[in-house]
């Protein structure tokens, strides 16, 4: 019996050396390059648009989406796409609309595909009215040589990367993607991810920003904004030179909070088992409250309301 395996065990790794050695063989071949192993077909595919619009709507799936002036004056629209997942451009009602027409059928998404759709939209001017994006697992990146009047971005699991400003509001949503706002301004700013990390760096919010997590991580930096609210679960937060004209409003389960420079006029924070550590710039009148955790903060009766409230988690603060 011992033998018997023994023989079928030298005949399983002689057919796994076998395999390594034919698979080598064709990968070199090939130049190691693995997209030609792929059996979905890809194609591209360049859609010009002479008529004049103001406002961007795009439907797609795993598409990445980049934005770019365009060097003629024209706009056009460069998709790498599945053959049987094309998407239509065409302008209706003063608005260019993209959308993904899949006419795939079930036996289509069997098999190996490294194919991966992209999306480029060369745009003749710099200023629209509005943008809105819904997309699944693709990427977007929005230049910051773009303005907008409104936003709204949706993703799944992609990410977004946005430089371009809005007067209004933006609209940033995601579940497992980041997202990263730098040197912009926009009117009202309102993030959201899951377990997505937020970044949001060098920013001038006239409005309120909202940024909302579950389990991912948020840091902000160099931020003006009229009122921030934030709410999370076990996402830490950082807030490095931060400037609230009227509230800070944070709210955490385990995640720490962290102030570096920042300051409001008004402060509130709560938190579970996550630490609220850090430094003010200005003087506080400091209402902190926990049940386990140790409490350090000035002995102050001026300056604005602050109040912080923890479980069991420690509350180290100083002014600056």
């Amino acid at each position: 019996m011992r033998k018997t395996v023994k023989i079928w065990l030298f005949i399983a790794a002689s057919l796994v050396f076998v395999g390594l050695i034919m698979f080598a063989a064709v990968m070199s071949e090939y130049k190691w390059d693995f997209s030609k192993l792929s059996t979905g077909k890809y194609e591209t595919n360049t859609y010009e648009i002479s008529e004049e619009f103001s406002n961007l709507s795009m439907n797609t799936d795993t598409a990445d989406i980049i934005f770019a002036l365009s060097d003629d004056g024209k706009c056009r629209v460069e998709c790498y796409e599945e053959e049987k997942a094309k998407h239509s451009v065409a302008v209706q009602e003063n608005t260019l609309v993209m959308k993904m027409i899949d006419e795939k059928s079930w036996y289509d998404y069997i098999g190996i595909n490294f194919g991966s759709p992209k999306i480029t939209v060369y745009l003749p001017k710099a200023e629209y009215t509005s943008l809105f994006i819904n997309g699944s697992t693709g990427d977007i990146e929005i230049p910051k040589n773009f303005k907008f009047e409104g936003v709204d971005i949706s993703l799944s699991t992609g990410d977004v990367n946005f430089f371009a400003s809005a007067s209004k509001l933006i609209i940033i949503k995601t579940s497992t993607g980041n997202i990263c706002v730098e040197n912009t301004s926009a009117g009202t700013l309102d993030l959201s991810a899951s377990t997505g990390r937020i970044t949001v760096s060098n920013v001038i919010c006239g409005g309120d920003a909202n940024i909302n997590v579950s389990t991912g991580r948020t840091n902000l930096n160099n931020i003006e904004c009229k009122n921030l609210t934030s709410s999370g679960d076990t996402g830490n937060i950082s807030l490095n030179n931060v400037i609230a004209a009227e509230k800070f409003s944070i709210k955490r389960n385990t995640g720490d909070v962290r102030f570096d420079g920042s300051d409001a006029a008004e402060i509130l924070v709560e938190t579970d088992t996550g630490d609220v550590t850090g430094t003010f710039l200005s003087e506080k009148t400091f209402f902190v409250e926990t049940d386990t955790g140790s409490v350090d903060v000035p002995e102050s009766i001026t300056g604005g309301r602050c109040e912080i409230t923890t479980n069991t988690g420690d509350i180290e603060l100083d002014i600056q």
